[in-house]
């Protein structure tokens, strides 16, 4: 195995520069996975200030006093609440009108109530214009609304795949400063090389990146393809309480498909015992869904979301229906009945909808 940089001499052939001087290796399949790096904005004063980012947040040696965080993603959100409840004041600036912009409202909504009611102070559609220093060692960070003064700042507004040191156009791969393209197998426009994870510029997730791997290695050594670029792949937003998604939210449903049903059903989770009992009824379970029940996504918001979307991710990637989750006994009292209880309610709705049901329900004399 060799450490150091790499880069390409010709599509079969690479240098690895380490302390130990330059070590040349010629190989059949190549793979690449040199993930991404934290994304800077291009900001007025940043260059000119002290600042951190994912990477080295966890060598500061001292808690901030106040902690400026630009960027209202999930990095920017799990950390103003973490360094919060660790005792640090924290002003959050995000330029759209909400957190988390990918996910559903509902979710950011609920996150934004919380972090308010814990103290951090979001500023949201806070376009940051410039920064600058404040005495010493502070930081001032400034929008088009306020200004803000703090002894620590945190830029969290994205990660860019890492394409520019590796002489790509030296093997003749092709690539745009948002990644790697590759095929649903995870190859490049170079036969013989791959890419996997961050580089490829697809959603950029430790457990992604790890099957992308697996799937691309095992399409470089073995006969067959099998599919390494998914459409549905899940994440959670790890704050508390956590917010988990997979599939498409109501929007990108909706405007996918233009015309055809498209159903939401909504748990909160004040109606699931396990919440009640654990006094965590802040959150919910949203499923969009389309014409028949088969679900198209889904978004769960409690402390153990990261656990109870699985369910969904299974339903998604075998296109099951609603009546499949609510046929299947699940544990009671635990978050995840949330899904069985909102799959039930979807399933007598819709089959007391049906010619039969409204058969049998004028049979049953009970109107």
């Amino acid at each position: 195995m060799r450490i150091g940089w790499a880069r390409f001499e010709d599509a079969n052939t690479i240098t690895v520069a380490s302390a130990e001087g330059e070590t040349t290796i010629t190989a059949k399949k190549i793979l690449l996975c040199t993930g991404a790096r934290p994304t800077i904005p291009s900001v007025r004063g940043l260059s000119e200030v002290p600042y951190l980012t994912y990477e080295r947040l966890y060598d500061l040696e001292a808690l901030p006093e106040h902690l400026l965080v630009v960027g209202g993603g999930p990095v920017g959100v799990e950390m103003a609440q973490a360094f919060r409840r660790l005792g640090s004041q924290v002003s959050l600036f995000q330029g759209s009108a909400r957190l988390l912009p990918r996910d559903e409202p509902e979710a950011a909504e609920t996150l934004a109530r919380i972090l308010r009611d814990e103290g951090v102070g979001l500023h949201l559609g806070a376009c940051v214009t410039d920064v600058a220093r404040r005495g010493s060692g502070g930081v001032v960070v400034r929008t088009n609304e306020s200004e803000v003064g703090g002894d620590t700042l945190l830029v969290a507004t994205g990660r860019t795949p890492n394409v520019d040191t590796m002489d790509l156009p030296r093997a003749g791969v092709s690539f745009t400063q948002r990644g790697v393209p590759v095929n649903s197998s995870l190859r490049t426009n170079v036969k013989h090389i791959y890419a996997a994870g961050d580089v490829v510029g697809g959603p950029q997730f430790t457990h992604y990146a790890g099957y992308q791997a697996f799937i691309a290695a095992r399409n470089a050594l073995f006969p067959g393809v099998s599919k390494g670029v998914v459409e549905s792949v899940p994440w959670t937003t790890f704050t508390d309480p956590e917010i988990a998604r997979v599939g498409l939210t109501e929007t990108e449903a909706r405007n996918k498909y233009r015309g055809a049903h498209v159903g939401v059903r909504f748990v909160p989770m004040e109606r699931v015992d396990r919440a009640v009992t654990e006094n965590d009824t802040a959150g919910f379970v949203k499923v969009v869904h389309g014409k028949h029940g088969t679900v198209l996504g889904a978004t769960v918001v409690v402390e153990r979301a990261g656990e109870a979307i699985h369910e969904w991710v299974l339903a998604i990637s075998n296109r099951l229906k609603m009546s499949d989750l609510a046929g299947t006994i699940h544990v009671y009292p635990t978050y995840s009945i949330a899904n069985q209880q909102l799959a039930s309610a979807y399933s007598i709705e819709s089959f007391l909808k049906s010619k039969v049901g409204k058969a049998l329900w004028r049979l049953s004399g009970l109107r």
